[in-house]
């Protein structure tokens, strides 16, 4: 597929969830696996099914604070009538002998139950029952937790803390997990610097955003040093890390201007997807894949790259390392002011958050206060998607579907917590 980057523009441009869906379907999950200890498992993707070597507990222990016994050595005990039995000095119990226990404690050879302390009345070297106890009562038998051979998690299964903590318990240190994506993250751009930028220079911040990001998603993100707009380098670039990256994104240089040249060399080392999506701020990105590696070019204002990654190459990355993709926490809200969006394109408009009473801009022309009920909404006044202080000083953004022209101040909308890290 040829792209010239002079004549396409942007007539025609496709729509997030279309766009998304041609993304995901030139996505694998991997089949790389590696062990690791319970203590780097967190977050991870198992690649074989959990089942427990040994039981737990793998000894019938006390459940209670007591003294073991044979139920059948207390049957008809009660406050008027207990059963006397002989404290034992060794570990094991016998026809009415009892021996002292704790929680936890392994259950004494002869035993049966555990007497509660509170149904108990020591004598010297015997003891009071006034209640009777049943067979198995106030006693945890070998596999009550968890049966040898039990099956605990399916491949494909994502680690948590309290998983980690049963695996443990089961006697395992070790498990095998899908390898974590690596992802190559080229900034580009002639502008960009690293620090300490002169004039008609600007400091290299979306590279290291979406490297930030890769590693919160499940990633193994390379950042590499910045690109310049130059076709032979950018092509060394993309072509150097699609052999030994499961993904590569860049930033910058997606467009369709003079400078915006990787469209054009993704389209020579391979094949474009899509380029141009009906998505406000940053309709300019592609996707595209070569040597069988998918490609993501963001565009190069910094909050078009974040709304971008966070539509596109989140779910890829996820797909690709067996994830989960989970939806954004999100907090009902009521708007302070009326926010616009053009027709057939889907707008993600930043808002600020306030949970006090009667919150929000009540000096701004379309001004409405919260109704003590829910937060109030107010979109950040610097809207551009160049100005990243306006999506990191935000609680969330807005969603306005293709079908809607915006929502009027008052409106209660949905505000998501895109920066929720799973």
């Amino acid at each position: 597929m040829t792209h010239d980057r002079k004549t396409a523009g942007f007539k025609e441009r496709t729509r997030v969830d279309a766009a998304r869906e041609r993304l995901l379907s030139a996505v694998e999950g991997l089949s790389r696996t590696e062990t690791v200890s319970l203590g780097e498992a967190d977050g991870r993707v198992l690649a074989a099914d959990a089942v427990a070597p040994r039981p737990v507990p793998h000894y019938a222990r006390a459940a209670m604070d007591g003294f073991a016994v044979r139920a059948e050595d207390t049957f008809g005990a009660g406050d008027r009538s207990p059963a006397v039995l002989d404290v034992a000095d060794d570990e094991a119990v016998g026809p009415n002998r009892a021996v002292r226990v704790h929680t936890g404690s392994d259950l004494p050879e002869g035993a049966d139950a555990v007497v509660m302390i509170e149904d108990v009345e020591r004598r010297g070297d015997r003891i009071e029952v006034f209640d009777a106890a049943a067979g198995g009562e106030n006693v945890a038998p070998v596999g009550e937790d968890v049966g040898e051979g039990q099956h605990l998690y399916d491949a494909g299964h994502r680690l948590r803390p309290s998983d980690l903590g049963l695996l443990k318990s089961v006697g395992e240190d070790a498990v095998e997990v899908y390898e974590r994506p690596s992802v190559s993250v080229i900034p580009t751009g002639e502008e960009l610097v690293q620090a300490d930028p002169g004039p008609g220079e600007v400091v290299e911040t979306n590279g290291q955003t979406v490297a930030q990001y890769v590693s919160r998603w499940g990633g193994d993100p390379t950042y590499r040093d910045v690109v310049t707009d130059d076709e032979a380098a950018l092509r060394a670039a993309v072509r150097g890390d699609v052999s030994d990256h499961d993904v590569v994104v860049t930033t910058g240089g997606s467009s369709v201007g003079e400078r915006d040249l990787l469209p054009e060399v993704l389209s020579e080392l391979g094949e474009i997807l899509v380029h141009g999506v009906a998505l406000k701020p940053g309709h300019p990105v592609a996707f595209g894949v070569v040597e069988d590696t998918p490609v993501v070019a963001l565009p190069g204002y910094p909050v078009a790259a974040i709304v971008n990654a966070v539509q596109f190459l989140r779910p890829a990355l996820k797909t690709v390392g067996r994830l989960p993709i989970q939806d954004h926490p999100a907090t009902e809200a009521e708007l302070a002011r009326k926010i616009a969006s053009e027709p057939g394109t889907r707008s993600f408009v930043r808002v600020e958050l306030d949970e006090t009473e009667g919150g929000g801009d009540s000096g701004s022309e379309d001004g409405a206060d919260g109704d003590g009920g829910r937060p109030t909404a107010t979109p950040t006044r610097a809207s551009g998607s160049g100005v990243l202080s306006s999506v990191a000083l935000a609680d969330g953004w807005v969603v306005v579907p293709e079908g809607r022209e915006g929502y009027d101040a008052g409106t209660t909308v949905a505000v998501q917590n895109w920066e929720w890290s799973a």
